[in-house]
């Protein structure tokens, strides 16, 4: 928790609370509101056919490549172990040693199944092919905790805290088998750089550096648009993430194990007074979860489909996109396109965090609107980014 939190905090109306039980419901409702807060969207007629096939068992090799995958040093999970010693010498650099005897008073589990080595692969392959048969895991891995730390401001406004989700690890590791699959059955479009193999947020920016000094040198204009999308992550709508799961052509297995992950899901925040009763979260995607940024870029990719082919200049890093053009008109233009297609299925472009930016502009004619409203200017951290990475003449 973080070192300023205070054992007291202010109702919704300003009164402050100094009960624990109080203390503790208010919390509650904080986050249960916060967490469930869901955008307009249109509602979807339309259906896909699901795609029925037999799916192979998971091997150990799968698992094996997961925990590879799993950094260590990571916070405790649902799922922690306390008072552990451990005599293997397959131990993290991180372990206090005591008396030539590893000791972790809490420890990931994850660590637990990688000192434990091949006995821990043949356990998890096989409880991660019951739970693939059955499509149904563990009710532990349904926890989900939420320590709070503060931010700047009142510390009693609960307003000014921000909670990060802790998932069980183990949950993790199957996530990451069930993520491997189903990377090899969806192809997601080359504009997107975000969490995808043998790309990276540099390929991106060296892509639009490439782009702007062309423009730059052949003194013509180049308008972008960087749009930001509002909690993006917490707002998906989970029948949307199911639709494109399968217009994507997953299997219709995959889709019953993803969405038995989301299924009876419990949150509990944790609080400088305890921790409050359990309560669902019903949007979105689960923060701190291994399999759901790629789940959000089989969504974007699906959403933006029909819009892309209209706006080819464009390249996302998951949330974050940025649509260029010769234009101011055309930019406009394609930057609305872009938000009508994302709200009307749930998503939200922010108003005051899109900014506009033009290399070599001529006349000096302001920014571009986004549904009458006035666009913001780039910040001076974005052209700060853009003047060390394509020269001063950026205006």
């Amino acid at each position: 928790m973080g070192r300023k939190q205070v054992n007291v905090i202010k109702d919704r109306d300003g009164r402050v609370l100094t009960s624990e039980e109080r203390v503790q419901r208010r919390w509650k409702e904080y986050f249960e509101e916060l967490m469930n807060e869901e955008n307009e969207r249109e509602k979807r007629v339309e259906g896909v056919n699901s795609v029925e096939q037999k799916v192979d068992k998971i091997r150990k090799d799968e698992v094996r490549k997961a925990l590879k995958r799993m950094k260590s040093g990571k916070a405790v999970g649902p799922d922690d172990i306390r008072s552990v010693k451990l005599s293997t010498r397959q131990v993290p650099q991180h372990v206090p040693v005591v008396d030539s005897v590893p000791v972790i008073d809490t420890v990931p589990v994850v660590e637990v199944w990688k000192c434990l080595g091949e006995a821990a692969v043949e356990f998890l392959t096989s409880l991660f092919n019951r739970v693939l048969e059955s499509e149904r895991m563990p009710e532990e891995w349904r926890s989900v905790l939420v320590p709070i730390f503060k931010n700047k401001g009142d510390v009693q406004s609960c307003s000014n805290y921000r909670g990060i989700k802790l998932m069980s690890h183990t949950m993790k590791l199957w996530e990451r088998v069930v993520e491997a699959r189903l990377r090899k059955v969806v192809e997601i479009c080359e504009q997107q750089y975000g969490f995808m193999p043998r790309k990276s947020t540099t390929d991106a920016i060296f892509a639009l550096r490439i782009l702007m000094e062309k423009y730059r040198d052949g003194q013509r204009e180049l308008h972008c648009v960087f749009v930001d999308l509002e909690k993006a992550y917490d707002r998906v709508p989970r029948e949307e993430l199911w639709y494109c799961m399968r217009k994507s052509g997953v299997a219709e297995k995959y889709v019953r194990v993803v969405q038995d992950m989301y299924e009876r899901s419990r949150t509990v925040v944790r609080c400088a007074v305890g921790q409050t009763e359990e309560f669902n979260v019903e949007v979105g995607l689960h923060q701190g979860s291994a399999l759901s940024p790629f789940l959000f870029a089989l969504v974007m990719d699906q959403l933006s489909e029909e819009v892309r082919q209209d706006s080819p200049w464009t390249m996302m890093f998951a949330d974050d996109i940025v649509i260029c053009s010769e234009s101011r008109e055309q930019v406009e233009e394609n930057l609305e396109r872009w938000r009508f297609v994302l709200e009307r299925k749930g998503m939200k472009v922010s108003r005051s965090k899109t900014e506009y930016m033009c290399v070599n502009e001529r006349e000096g004619s302001g920014t571009v609107r986004l549904q009458g409203e006035r666009g913001k200017e780039a910040s001076a951290g974005r052209l700060e980014w853009v003047e060390k990475g394509v020269g001063s003449s950026v205006s």
